[in-house]
């Protein structure tokens, strides 16, 4: 597992906790995985896991949620990001965790 921490990682960061004010938020960096895609540049940062609780995501069906997402990052997703492997949860659908922002 490689730790979100570039350019586009840290921009979808900020933009997803302004946006969503998210509970937890889990970012993963899993371009190394795609490494031979023969679109790959070498840059990083073109496939992402995220894992986000939201109350903004309450009373939203799964799609709903994922557009919110993909709204939100959509200048990022017109640039570099290639992939969003999402994970979108309420508060009350989310396993009891302390609340927090990572970067695993």
């Amino acid at each position: 597992m490689s730790v979100a921490r570039g350019v586009y990682s840290t921009r979808i960061r900020e933009k997803l906790t302004q946006a969503l004010n998210p509970s937890r938020l889990v970012l993963v960096d899993e371009s190394h995985k795609h490494a031979v895609h023969r679109e790959d540049s070498g840059l990083g940062e073109t496939h992402f896991r995220l894992e986000i609780v939201s109350s903004s995501f309450e009373g939203e069906r799964l799609v709903a949620r994922h557009r919110k997402v993909y709204d939100i990052l959509k200048d990022e997703l017109d640039e570099r990001v290639h992939a969003l492997s999402l994970s979108t949860k309420t508060s009350e659908e989310a396993p009891e965790e302390a609340p927090e922002e990572a970067t695993e």
